[in-house]
């Protein structure tokens, strides 16, 4: 059992617990790894554009202003801003900042379709290389929405642990879970989004139903924050920032830290499924169209004899 920290502090000590609206929007921090993975991103879409333009194709400017301005934005003002700043001390930016980088920027990128963009200017070797790798167990795994939503869920039941404090105040996982964290979501991101991976009507019916049953099962680990009232990580308290400044007025005590990180876990994990859904509906809406056109081009005979096949238990293959 961990310290209580319930009781450790006055009233007085305790309020306010949160930073003013200017503080949160206007804290800015540099972090060389970030401005790093951000170049990257921004050269090989860019790139993407080039070769398009090279061979007198468009790209929608929707797509490219998504993937720069949202995507990559997303990702810089989480890293660059308050929650990237706070991390090491807050338990709340700490936990928000993760949620935020697996659920939010990954679905902002998708909407750039990089996938789209990199299987139509790509050489053919690259292109082979790419489809490798889309159709490889680990990314078909990733991609599968029946496992992804269980992969954060995992991750978050570190946050009910010891663990977490090391996750939290070592710099050597701040820079993996800086590149890493937002990686994976891309990971089971993309292939749903842009449907990188084909599935049959009735797989994606099972999807779906898992789906919604996995939005209350992530929630788990935020409601255990809010409701324990002893410290889970154990982390010994802070009293002054990282960079050796004392403490703001509003930092909360551990306890309160805690509740306002389940608060906001707990929010965000609620939320965080509805594009995997959204995605399996659209995903779904194709599906049924290319089943409805596998049918229309049957002849009478064809129809008729997947009928009689269907009907006796034993489907043909055409």
């Amino acid at each position: 059992m961990g310290p209580c920290w319930q009781c450790c502090y006055a009233p007085s000590e305790r309020s306010p617990t949160t930073p003013s609206i200017p503080e949160f929007l206007l804290t800015f921090s540099f972090d060389p790894v970030v401005t790093i993975a951000l170049a990257i991103g921004a050269v090989l879409y860019a790139w993407g554009l080039v070769a398009m333009a090279r061979r007198g194709e468009r790209w929608p400017a929707w797509r490219a202003w998504a993937f720069y301005v949202l995507g990559l934005g997303s990702y810089a003002w989480i890293q660059y801003g308050f929650l990237g700043t706070w991390s090491h001390d807050l338990r709340w930016a700490f936990t928000t900042r993760i949620a935020l980088l697996l659920f939010m920027v990954p679905p902002l990128v998708a909407l750039g379709g990089p996938i789209t963009l990199m299987r139509r200017t790509l050489p053919p070797r690259g292109h082979a290389v790419l489809e490798a790798i889309l159709r490889s167990q680990p990314v078909r795994l990733m991609g599968n929405a029946i496992f992804a939503p269980l992969v954060p869920l995992g991750g978050f039941l570190l946050f009910l642990t010891p663990l977490a404090a090391p996750l939290r105040l070592d710099s050597g996982w701040a820079i993996a879970i800086t590149l890493f964290v937002p990686f994976g979501g891309l990971l089971m991101t993309l292939p749903i989004a842009e449907d990188t991976d084909s599935r049959s009507s009735n797989f994606i019916i099972y999807e779906f139903l898992l789906a919604i049953v996995e939005v209350m099962l992530d929630s788990i680990p935020g409601i255990f924050l809010r409701l324990h009232y002893t410290v889970l990580d154990m982390a010994p308290k802070i009293t002054q920032t990282a960079w050796g400044a004392p403490l703001p007025a509003w930092f909360p005590n551990p306890l309160h830290d805690q509740h306002l990180s389940g608060d906001f876990l707990w929010f965000l994990a609620e939320i965080a499924d509805l594009p995997v859904i959204i995605a399996l509906f659209v995903r779904w809406g194709h599906v049924d169209r290319k089943d409805a056109k596998k049918i229309d081009d049957l002849s009478d005979e064809e129809y008729e004899a997947a009928v009689k096949a269907h009907l006796s238990g034993h489907p043909t293959h055409n």
